[in-house]
């Protein structure tokens, strides 16, 4: 979790980073008292599912990544250009989105960039004005930006919210100026790299917004198309530890108009 705002002049994440007052030796030193007083047994048996085993391998993580210098350097933005920051939009979703892009340039495997604040129960023309154009300037900064340096085929970048929004404009209870409300029949994805095929649209809605009627897809297909993209069988059946088994996907039928 990356709780500063990478846009700020004092940005530091504090994940990665020895805690302030400790040596690199004491901070290693407060590791190995711990292990002399973890007296907890382990089980080791996969069936038995220990949790014990999984919260050690946690900390082993946490404890490389805090000591690693490729952790530090790839969360160092302050080592990109004006141009190339300026062209993100200088703005704490701009700048998320290039340090997505230094981490996954790093090695890192999955990230996600939280932009929050999209419900626009009131205010909707206000606030659209003013966030989506530089929101429109992040996200194709992202895509362009991994294209030219050979990332974008081998990196799939999606945005997306929970739900989509009423497509009739209302004044809710309380509110005093028009906004949206929470919707279900309808919404929309954006997703690029990965081999997607640029420029396609998938579905359509009716007239009016109001519910999805041409090639309409469902969770289930969205998250299909993802993890075949990732190399996963989305049909791929998982057992519990005690041998019951689960779908992966309850339809593991990915969106082949996006296979490429």
């Amino acid at each position: 979790m990356v709780g500063d705002d990478p846009n700020g002049s004092n940005f530091r994440v504090r994940d990665v980073a020895i805690p302030g007052g400790l040596t690199d030796g004491q901070f290693k030193s407060k590791s190995n008292v711990r292990s002399l007083l973890d007296r907890m047994k382990r089980f080791n048996e996969k069936a038995a599912g220990d949790p014990a085993i999984a919260i050690d391998e946690y900390y082993e993580q946490g404890m490389n990544l805090v000591l690693s210098p490729e952790a530090q350097q790839a969360f160092d933005i302050s080592q990109e250009s004006d141009d190339i920051r300026d062209k993100y939009y200088r703005n704490s979703f701009g700048q998320r989105c290039l340090l997505a892009r230094r981490l996954v340039e790093s090695g890192v495997p999955f990230v996600t960039v939280y932009d929050g604040g999209w419900d626009h129960h009131s205010n909707i023309f206000g606030t659209c004005k003013t966030r989506l154009p530089s929101w429109d300037q992040s996200v194709a900064a992202l895509i362009t930006d991994l294209d030219e340096r050979g990332m974008l085929e081998d990196t799939l970048v999606l945005a997306l919210g929970e739900f989509g929004r009423t497509p009739k404009i209302s004044t809710l209870s309380g509110q005093t100026t028009p906004g949206r409300d929470h919707w279900a029949n309808a919404m929309s994805v954006l997703i690029a790299g990965g081999g997607t095929p640029g420029g396609v649209v998938v579905g359509a809605t009716d007239r009016k917004g109001y519910s999805a009627i041409e090639n309409v897809k469902s969770p289930e297909n969205f998250v299909a198309t993802v993890y075949s993209k990732l190399g996963i069988d989305p049909g791929k059946i998982l057992y519990t530890p005690q041998g019951r088994p689960t779908h992966l996907v309850s339809d593991p039928t990915p969106m082949r108009e996006l296979m490429g």
